[in-house]
């Protein structure tokens, strides 16, 4: 775990200095290894603080929690070879697609164990809504078979999914981390909701 700490890093602030983390994504860049653990421990607070707002944190360790979610997408992004990041709100991006893969991932394997359990409705409501994986792992993995389809009709729709239902990004750090008009991310997150709302329900 970076920063030696499997809780909240004391002393580091919510949000990073913009600068500095597109400094040392640079120097990740150019082969400083080091550079990505500085970055995380930086992010470190921001992304499970993020991370938080999307899981419900069962008390017996069956539910995916908040300090899993974040050191396990440290552990995916500093695998990567090359990280393609270059600034803060891109690198969110990137982390929005690792948690994914992570929670999808987990869900998956809660739902091979648990077959036939029922089945709850899953909101797409992000301001309100916390994914709690236990109770809807089925829909959880149905919602990322949805998600590829999605891609191919409008990757774009995909990517605001994944800031702001995995990440818990706001529309704004949306627009930034996918380099978009505030505008069209807002009305990006209307169709894509609408779409898998519709593909959901049947």
């Amino acid at each position: 775990m970076p920063g030696g700490g499997q809780r909240c890093l004391a002393g580091v602030a919510l949000i990073a200095p913009r600068a500095e983390v597109t400094q040392l994504l640079a120097a990740y860049s150019g082969g400083d290894r080091e550079a990505f653990a500085e970055l995380f421990r930086l992010l470190y607070a921001d992304l499970r603080r993020r991370a938080s707002r999307q899981l419900n944190a069962w008390g017996g360790g069956k539910t995916l929690n908040t300090t899993s979610l974040v050191n396990e997408a440290y552990l995916k992004l500093v695998d990567q070879k090359q990280l393609s990041a270059r600034d803060r709100g891109h690198f969110l991006a990137v982390a929005a697609n690792a948690m994914r893969n992570i929670i999808i991932d987990y869900a998956r394997a809660r739902l091979a164990s648990k077959r036939g359990s029922g089945r709850t409705n899953l909101s797409l409501d992000c301001e309100v809504h916390e994914i709690a994986v236990e109770d809807e792992a089925e829909q959880l993995v149905n919602l990322d078979q949805l998600l590829g389809k999605l891609s191919a009709i409008d990757e774009r729709l995909t990517r605001v999914v994944e800031c702001r239902f995995f990440a818990g990004l706001t529309e704004e750090e949306t627009a930034a981390a996918l380099d978009t008009p505030l505008r069209t991310v807002q009305r990006d997150w209307v169709r894509a909701r609408a779409w898998l709302r519709t593909h959901l329900a049947d």
